[in-house]
């Protein structure tokens, strides 16, 4: 037990929104520094936040926890890049109690896989059992491009030790039409040849960066089409939790997600909040939405002030994002997704 442990014998009523959505899964945003500068996630030369900003590793397992007692059964953690964040191990040895108590179902993150090779074992042995690792490109000039110097043998070796350990992998990839829409399928054909799952990704307007996202942005519908034309896709109802709607590639035997916030957005069904490294509730992805934990916390609350402040946010969860892509229009969202956490 910490005191950061829920003590009621009483089970939580669940997070109910306005809209009458559950809320069962947390994606928190560790740090909003990475070792790669994406081309469609952040700008080449970004301003990261000053370190009494960022909640501590202690404020993040607090508020963590507090969602695990009010009936989350998810937490996914993320960046920028998680595996960057100093103590991470520390942080996800402690939430692993949830994991051994039944309070959570699962415990994961998503990361570029630079430092996967060194985390692994470690990640397997604190009840870690999948990743998402980012890959947009199976051509090493390619993938050092798209992020600015990135080498692809380290995320490779990163799956691969992965996979030792006896995580699950799954491949996520942002389909980008000028960049890696020709290579898609051969990206696919990879991951299920290593028994990965993958998972496609519609580019967002999230943040400024210095290309134009019109230039950027692929449908999904038109990579599925294209993909019909010589693979049978049949649908199934494999879900993890997340926005994913899963196919399976009978050539191959392996499952495929389309994640579509523009082209077949899945609002309705929007079971997930946000926490940022600074402590700020983003119920919406697509939203400017915004409640202040860091401030609850730092004020002194009690652990029912906290859960109170949680409750009133996810109350207040829009029904809808505000994604669109318009040429030389202004990001949907103003802050970058490596603030956020994908």
């Amino acid at each position: 037990m910490t005191p950061y442990d829920a003590t009621s014998p009483q089970e939580p009523l669940p997070l109910i929104d306005g809209f009458g959505r559950t809320v069962s899964y947390l994606r928190v945003s560790v740090t909003d520094r990475c070792d790669l500068r994406c081309v469609y996630c952040m700008a080449e030369h970004m301003t990261f936040l000053p370190k009494a900003e960022v909640l501590t590793l202690e404020e993040l397992d607090r508020i963590a926890s507090a969602f695990v007692g009010l009936g989350v059964r998810k937490l996914r953690l993320t960046g920028g890049e998680p595996l960057v964040r100093k103590g991470m191990m520390d942080l996800i040895g402690s939430l692993s109690r949830h994991l051994r108590s039944g309070a959570l179902d699962e415990l994961t993150l998503t990361t570029n896989g630079t430092r996967l090779a060194q985390f692994a074992g470690d990640l397997a042995r604190h009840g870690v059992r999948r990743v998402n690792v980012s890959m947009d490109t199976l051509d090493p000039g390619r993938f050092r491009r798209l992020t600015r110097g990135g080498d692809l043998g380290k995320v490779i070796g990163g799956i691969e030790a992965a996979q030792a350990a006896g995580l699950a992998v799954k491949i996520n990839a942002v389909a980008l039409k000028d960049d890696n829409a020709a290579e898609l399928p051969e990206l696919i054909a990879w991951a299920h040849r290593r028994g990965c799952d993958m998972t496609l990704i519609e580019a967002m307007p999230l943040g400024e960066i210095e290309v134009d996202r019109t230039d950027q942005f692929l449908s999904l519908r038109e990579v599925r089409a294209q993909l019909e034309s010589f693979w049978t896709l049949s649908d199934i109802a494999h879900r993890t939790g997340g926005p994913a709607r899963y196919v399976r590639v009978e050539e191959t035997g392996g499952r495929l997600g389309f994640i579509t916030p523009l082209s077949h957005n899945f609002c309705e069904s929007c079971n997930r909040v946000r926490l940022t490294c600074t402590g700020t509730l983003h119920t919406c992805l697509g939203r400017e939405d915004a409640s202040d934990l860091r401030a609850v916390i730092r004020a002194g609350a009690t652990d029912a002030d906290l859960a109170h402040a949680i409750r009133l946010a996810v109350d207040a969860k829009p029904q809808g994002h505000d994604f669109r892509i318009e040429r030389a229009a202004a990001p949907a969202v103003a802050r970058h997704m490596s603030t956020t956490g994908g």
